[in-house]
């Protein structure tokens, strides 16, 4: 039996996009992009866009779609230490709400200086900017790449403030 090309061409990119599915979410967590000083309160966080090329690039430290949750106590300092290594595409972050839909492009930010600059148009392969902020109120946020079109794509992780943690922690997301 000889399937019709539209159907065959259907079935195809339903497996596809389950098995990116299935491949996209998460890598492996390395230990030392997390440093944390209890003393002066402030988590260090190595944020690497497009590590590996899971999602097309679009990932942060190898995770996308909220596969990788940064945790750190209501009141520390954060400091992201942001870097390209997309040899194809530009990229940026913001800080930004957690909710029912993920914006197509930058929104503003839920702390202030929660983010890189240049939203829109991205930062190029190896440039690299700090983003400093003060996780002031607890909820769920997302680490979101806000070149439009990538957060909607999958480009981001979550951010979790917690008014009961005692210190940072990473952690793959269930």
């Amino acid at each position: 039996m000889r399937l019709p090309t539209s159907l065959m061409t259907g079935v195809l990119l339903l497996c596809a996009a389950g098995a990116r599915a299935q491949t996209t979410k998460g890598g492996k967590i390395d230990p030392t992009w997390l440093r944390a000083d209890a003393a002066s309160k402030t988590a260090d966080f190595k944020l690497v866009a497009g590590l590996t090329d899971a999602n097309g690039g679009m990932n942060f430290n190898g995770f996308s779609q909220g596969g990788l949750v940064l945790t750190v106590p209501q009141g520390w300092n954060v400091v992201l230490h942001f870097k390209n290594e997309d040899p194809n595409l530009p990229h940026s972050v913001e800080i930004i709400a957690e909710a029912p839909a993920v914006p197509s492009g930058p929104i503003p930010p839920a702390f202030e200086h929660a983010t890189t600059g240049r939203l829109e148009q991205g930062f190029t392969s190896g440039q690299s900017a700090d983003v400093r902020f003060v996780a002031a109120k607890s909820g769920s946020f997302l680490i979101f790449c806000a070149v439009p079109g990538h957060g909607a794509a999958g480009m981001w992780i979550r951010l979790a403030v917690s008014g009961s943690a005692d210190k940072p922690a990473l952690a793959a997301a269930p």
